[in-house]
């Protein structure tokens, strides 16, 4: 096991990189200190839960599901969408296996599922991971808007757009009629 602990070790720093990455794409926005990819995945992950849960899927594979959603990102960093016409998107199951290719057998197994049944995009929690992830974008944009940060309606318009589940849409569309702050209220 010291051999294990030892690479379990070395992957949670390499995971601790995510709370360094910063979201590429809020910085063509003018965002100045974007949030960074862990903050993300935090909130991505709270909502998976509850969008599955008012979906009658299972909250907490959802939420498990989208933690693990952009770990990829120590490897590569953000890659924001204009990079399409001049990069090949890396496949995330290939990253994920590149990286836990060390770990104790349970851990990398855990691991290499959970990406692949999310990108697979087959089950109800991996829908719900998924629009978790086009919702947090959603609301962060709202957020930056709030702020100031004029140049956000792609980010929202993109993100509606492929939001598949009901409660994601109507959580969406609630969301455009409320200020951030409208939470202090209730």
């Amino acid at each position: 096991m010291p051999d294990q602990a030892a690479e379990l070790a070395a992957f949670g720093f390499e995971l601790g990189v995510l709370k360094r990455i910063r979201r590429a794409g809020w910085w063509h926005a003018g965002v100045r200190d974007p949030e960074s990819v862990a903050e993300h995945s935090m909130r991505v992950a709270q909502l998976a839960a509850i969008i599955a849960a008012e979906e009658g899927a299972d909250p907490v594979r959802a939420s498990f599901l989208a933690l693990w959603h952009d770990t990829q990102e120590t490897r590569t960093g953000d890659l924001p969408h204009t990079v399409a016409g001049y990069l090949t998107k890396p496949e995330p199951r290939q990253i994920t296996a590149d990286q836990t290719a060390h770990l104790p057998d349970q851990s990398r197994d855990v691991i290499r599922a959970a990406v692949d049944e999310y990108e697979s995009q087959q089950s109800a929690e991996a829908l719900c991971a998924k629009d978790a992830d086009k919702l947090e974008m959603l609301l962060q944009a709202v957020e930056y808007r709030d702020v100031g940060v004029s140049r956000v309606d792609g980010w929202i318009d993109s993100a509606r757009k492929s939001i598949r589940t009901a409660t994601g849409r109507k959580v969406a569309d609630a969301a455009l009629t409320l200020s951030p702050l409208a939470w202090r209220d209730r």
